[in-house]
Formats: C-alpha cells, sequence, structure tokens
C-alpha cells in the first residue's frame, strides 16, 4: 500500500463536539485503489468493506442514504450502480432506505425537517436514532459538510462508499466506488455473516417508511392513502409553481 498513516488521531462514532476537527487536518490521509479507511487508519479494500458491513450488521437502525448520483440515474455508470444497490440492501436485516434525491437549500425559507435537512443531515441521524449508515452516490462537497456534523452531533457510524478520492471524516471509506465495488460490499455482508457476524435484526427485512411503515406496525395492511396521491389538477397546479419559482422577496 502506497500511503502509511500513523497519526494517532481516530475518526471514531461521536459526538466529539460542537466544532470537531477535519480529520484531514489530524494527518488521516486518502486512501489509493485498492486501499480503505476505516477511524483514520489505511487499511486494504476488504478490510474496509468488512468494517463497513460489520457495523451495519450489529448496530442501531442502519439505514442507506442513496444520492441524486445513483438516485436520478443521469448516466449508464449510475444506473448500473442503482442493481447491485438493492442487493446490499437484501442483505441488510432492518435496513431503512432514506434517499437524498436533492439536497440544494431552499431559499429564502426552509423548513429543514420537512425536506430532510438539507442544511443540518444530522437531524435525521437524530430521529431515527441511526447508529450506522452509508453514503453513496452522494456529492463530495455535501458528503464533507454531512459527515462532520454527524460525527460532531450524533454516535453514527458513517460509511462513505466514494465514486471519487473517499473521505477521511467517515469511519469507513472506500474509493473509486463502481457497480463492481457494490458487488464486493454484498459479498463482504455476506461473507462476515458467514463468519459468525450475527445481525442485531436478524430474521427482518428491508424497514418501509412513512405510511407503509405506520400500517406495518399497527398490524394493518399497507394501502397507500388517497392523500398521498396528486391528482391530475393538483399535479397540474404544481408543475406550474415549479415554473414560475419562488418569490425571493416574500415575507
Amino acid at each position: 500500500m502506497g500511503n502509511v498513516n500513523a497519526t494517532p488521531y481516530r475518526v471514531v462514532p461521536g459526538p466529539e463536539g460542537l466544532l470537531p476537527p477535519a480529520a484531514t487536518i489530524m494527518g488521516v490521509p486518502l486512501p489509493e485503489e485498492g486501499e480503505g479507511l476505516v477511524e483514520g487508519r489505511i487499511t486494504t479494500e476488504e478490510e474496509a468493506l468488512e468494517a463497513a458491513a460489520t457495523a451495519m450488521l450489529t448496530r442501531k437502525n442502519p439505514t442507506l442514504f442513496p444520492g441524486p448520483m445513483i438516485i436520478w440515474g443521469w448516466n449508464e455508470h449510475t444506473r448500473e450502480k442503482a442493481q447491485p444497490f438493492f442487493e446490499v440492501a437484501n442483505e441488510i436485516p432492518g435496513v431503512r432506505i432514506i434517499p437524498m434525491p436533492d439536497y440544494r437549500p431552499i431559499y429564502p425559507k426552509i423548513d429543514p425537517e420537512a425536506v430532510i435537512n438539507p442544511c443540518h443531515p444530522n437531524l435525521t441521524i437524530w430521529h431515527n436514532k441511526i447508529e450506522a449508515c452509508v453514503l453513496i452516490g452522494v456529492h463530495c462537497h455535501y458528503a464533507n459538510i454531512t459527515l462532520k456534523m454527524i460525527r460532531a452531533g450524533t454516535n453514527c457510524y458513517t460509511i462513505a462508499l466514494c465514486a471519487e478520492a473517499g473521505h477521511e471524516d467517515a469511519m469507513a471509506s472506500v474509493p473509486n466506488f463502481d457497480a463492481e465495488k457494490v458487488v464486493r460490499f454484498r459479498d463482504a455482508l455476506i461473507k462476515v455473516k458467514k463468519n459468525g457476524i450475527k445481525p442485531l435484526y436478524e430474521g427482518t427485512g428491508i424497514i418501509p417508511s412513512g405510511w407503509a411503515q405506520i400500517a406495518k406496525l399497527k398490524g394493518e395492511i399497507p394501502i397507500k392513502p388517497r392523500e398521498a396521491s396528486i391528482d391530475g389538477e393538483a399535479r397540474g397546479a404544481f408543475s406550474h409553481e415549479l415554473v414560475t419559482g419562488l418569490d425571493e422577496t416574500a415575507e
């Protein structure tokens, strides 16, 4: 491996405080191809994937956060990654999937909790009591801010599966994360289970959200409520509002 990390600083679940130091300032390097990063230490890619798999299987409320670079399907590369992404989800009992389709701030007014807090991602972690999460398909500049905020105020074990150079502020990270490496992550989940790691939510499938989750908790058949659907007239009106845009001078 090309990099050797001798720093004693460890990137571990917080809360670390209001302003945690950036891991790079503390001497944590980025991994190169074939390497991974675990708690601020350079490892092999395989070790990083297995550490990530173990965290997602054993910590409370594991959650996948797919970002726009996967769910928008804007090129062939992102579409290739989407299919094995669901294979990963199926190997994590009790996993939740909270998509981040568009985290650009909405001005001039914003309700952070209503739009999955694009400015304050730690709110999602807090409210859902998430102790392990994966960021995948999230723009690097947004992930950099997000990971620091999560480490500052929560005890969540963050995993950044990055299409570029990786993220030193995550507890585990692997760079150049293409579709093939998504499959390797799936295989790592299968491997650690075979090696004796018992999933915390063994026997549970993917946890649905919203109305489907509420129905399941009540023991009811999950039927989408009428108010959750948008009829043609309302949909047309909503589209018109988007074309018009927001009045930034409104009080």
